[in-house]
């Protein structure tokens, strides 16, 4: 079922699950007792992350997820999330998880940003971190509930 407020694109290269997209952001925020007001998450190579990362942060690097509140509302999801699906295939491999799981972590990950979670130091990078496994945890308890 298709949730309102939200929207997913992907470039024509990436096969998407988009159901699997919609289930996380359902389940994530029910689990923070958010609202969406107007949520678009886009699956980008590495080429558009890049150029996101540098014209708007005005950073000269490649990065997995960019995120992008616009909202004025400490309940609600109202912004942007660009996720590097070819970034996200590497770093799936690198940490030994699957494709989708790694996507599925970098949706939570930008949805944390607009619940005021930061990882501009490591220490707040850790924190984060935290939050993000135990989402993914909760993620398969639902997912077992839900048969």
């Amino acid at each position: 079922m298709a949730i309102k407020g939200l929207y997913i694109s992907a470039d024509k290269e990436l096969s998407l699950n988009k159901k699997s997209a919609h289930d996380v952001v359902k389940n994530v925020k029910n689990i923070l007792n958010k609202k969406i007001k107007s949520l678009e998450i886009n699956f980008v190579n590495a080429d558009s992350i890049y150029l996101i990362n540098k014209e708007f942060l005005g950073h000269n690097y490649f990065t997995d997820v960019i995120s992008f509140d616009y909202s004025d509302e400490s309940n609600s999801f109202d912004g942007e999330i660009f996720i590097c699906y070819e970034i996200a295939e590497k770093n799936s491999k690198r940490f030994h998880v699957s494709f989708d799981d790694e996507l599925k972590r970098l949706i939570i990950h930008g949805l944390l940003h607009f619940s005021g979670y930061d990882d501009k130091t490591s220490a707040l990078r850790k924190k984060m971190k935290k939050v993000e496994d135990e989402l993914m945890k909760l993620l398969v308890k639902v997912k077992l509930l839900q048969k």
